[in-house]
């Protein structure tokens, strides 16, 4: 009998110490808990343009999203993700990846409604597919003919040809019996008809063709939106068979750059300065030493001398980038750019600001940082001119005396500047800070040679000059300094709206606006800015498009949580039981 009381007082003794060094360890332990927290259900419907367009239910996709969510949240998603009204959709895209990530951080059941065309379906986490449920609302076929893209340069002269590429096509199933093989492609601007040629439908997919015209047809100078549109074609979709195309016409001389050969320093140079010179910029380049094989840049074709020649005489700036002997024939009347090629000392040289004497270019290059530039690769030794500034100075791997990377100087009324260095066009490459320093650098020079703030005073400049319907039209701060809310004058056709561009710390400002074509101003009078843009009536939405999501019931919401066991309250009465009852025994048996 004592050794059955000696058992079970060890028993109770051991049970009580492994409860208690449990709870002092308290360990924790994670299970998966369903349902999501309490929150009520959410149902994300599909805004975007689709779901307007031909064979588009929207109006079953709003019923539908109404009964699904039952009293809780609907959220609509295209663009971006916005909160519920019943308003036709405006978002020229389908993006479903940030509604199901603000979805999952909300918690709760999630139901999508869409028509199942989806643009970012590669963003989307397989367990947020998976999760939510999804309600597919499939467009009806349908036939379609579009234009697709047009590329062309942004300005030309008066006395150019304007060459545009125009990008093409069919998509959905065509009536065999209808004998639709050829369509005319038309430019027309202001309701005047340019141009218009007889054009191929390919069977499906994308076709592309050149259309040249030129520039004097275009009925007046300045900032202008030509409309490339696909006649005589019987789609069900009207509103993708056209696209706007901005560009400028200028009656002044432009900027001619001759290549003596080209290399990578010519090319960002000539891509630079279409940005930031805002006049036309002709390149010819000529790849064999003679100076009697030039080609024009744009299309590669031959060009004889004389007609080299005389674009030079008549430019406003010639930049002459090379082998100088090449170009010993040319005249130039206007400002020169020399930019050496030849008789270059290597090494690493690191530009930098000079540290004596005030330059016109001081303004422009402000806010560079010059110790985060990549090295110059080489550097061509100036003949020393007492009449010249030096704008900018560079050292032989940061030491040694200073020499001359960019001088600046004027003679009889004409401006001449000489960049001795090679390898700049890295700083472009790199883009970042080292991109804004190059562009800075071209501006600044451009401004200072043409005499008429030609880069260097717009403040803000749009990303694209046309977008799609129902996307935002996107600005750039190029201005000094730090972006600020500026306020822009919009005018389309007789009526005029002003609005504010809001820039954030990088720089980038949105602006969305209906369908049209809009000649901007700044407000406040305080820049050069002017321009046009352009809202085209064409989306991808429009097109037909085959579902990349099928209607599944998703998963119940499921959610990882972590429990201490000192949560679980029935281990410390098991404790307080076992030293309790030990006690009783003891005391019953007589034991100490």
């Amino acid at each position: 009998m004592r050794r059955h009381v000696t058992l079970g007082l060890a028993a109770l003794r051991a049970v009580a110490l492994g409860v208690l060094v449990l709870l002092v360890w308290n360990p924790t332990a994670a299970r998966v808990e369903a349902g999501g927290g309490g929150a009520p259900p959410l149902v994300l419907l599909d805004a975007s343009l689709s779901l307007a367009g031909h064979g588009g239910r929207w109006r079953d996709a709003l019923d539908t999203a109404r009964a699904l969510a039952q009293g809780g949240v609907i959220w609509r998603f295209g663009a971006r993700v916005a909160g519920f009204d019943t308003l036709p959709p405006t978002d020229g895209a389908s993006r479903l990846a940030p509604a199901l990530d603000a979805a999952a951080a909300r918690g709760g059941p999630v139901t999508v409604v869409t028509d199942g065309a989806i643009a970012d379906l590669a963003d989307i986490p397989p367990d947020l597919a998976r999760r939510a449920r999804i309600v597919v609302l499939p467009r009806a076929p349908f036939f379609d003919a579009f234009v697709s893209a047009i590329e062309g340069p942004r300005r030309v002269g008066a006395g150019d040809t304007l060459r545009l590429t125009v990008s093409y096509g069919v998509a959905g199933m065509r009536d065999a019996g209808s004998g639709m093989r050829k369509a005319t492609l038309a430019v027309t601007v202001d309701g005047r008809r340019l141009l218009s040629r007889v054009v191929p439908l390919p069977d499906s997919g994308l076709i592309s063709t050149e259309l040249t015209l030129p520039a004097s047809r275009i009925p007046h100078p300045g900032w202008t939106a030509l409309e490339v549109r696909l006649d005589g074609v019987s789609d069900f979709e009207p509103r993708d068979d056209a696209r706007l195309f901005v560009l400028e016409v200028s009656p002044q001389p432009s900027v001619v750059l001759l290549a003596s050969p080209p290399d990578w320093e010519t090319r960002f140079l000539a891509r630079t300065l279409e940005d930031v010179a805002r006049v036309p910029v002709r390149t010819f380049i000529e790849a064999e030493p003679g100076g009697n094989r030039w080609r024009d840049a744009a299309t590669l074709e031959s060009r004889a001398p004389g007609d080299v020649a005389r674009a030079v005489a008549g430019a406003a700036l010639v930049i002459e980038a090379g082998d100088p002997a090449t170009f010993s024939r040319f005249s130039p009347k206007g400002a020169v750019l020399l930019w050496p090629g030849a008789r270059r000392l290597e090494g690493d040289w690191y530009v930098q600001s000079p540290a004596t004497g005030p330059s016109p270019l001081a303004g422009a290059l402000a806010g560079v940082a010059w110790d985060s530039l990549p090295p110059a690769t080489s550097l061509a030794e100036l003949p020393p001119d007492s009449l010249a500034t030096v704008a900018l100075a560079a050292r032989l791997a940061r030491r040694g005396p200073p020499r001359p990377v960019v001088t600046l100087s004027e003679r009889s009324g004409a401006r001449r500047a000489v960049i001795a260095a090679g390898g700049l066009y890295r700083w472009a490459f790199r883009g970042g800070a080292s991109g804004d320093a190059y562009r800075a650098l071209v501006a600044g020079l451009v401004d200072w040679l043409l005499e008429q703030g030609a880069g260097s005073r717009e403040r803000f400049l749009p990303v694209t000059y046309e977008v799609p319907n129902g996307m935002p039209v996107l600005w750039r701060w190029t201005g000094s300094g730090e972006p600020r809310d500026i306020a822009v004058s919009l005018a389309r056709n007789a009526a005029q709206r002003v609005d504010t561009l809001r820039f954030d710390a990088g720089g980038r400002a949105e602006l969305r606006l209906p369908p049209g074509v809009y000649r901007y101003a700044a407000s406040d009078g305080g820049g050069a800015e002017r321009g046009v843009v352009a809202v085209d009536t064409d989306s991808d939405e429009w097109r037909p498009a085959v579902p990349v999501l099928a209607s599944h019931p998703g998963m119940p919401g499921e959610r990882l949580t972590s429990a201490a066991l000192r949560d679980r309250w029935w281990l410390f009465i098991v404790a307080i039981a076992a030293f309790a009852a030990e006690w009783a025994w003891r005391r019953r048996e007589g034991l100490p």
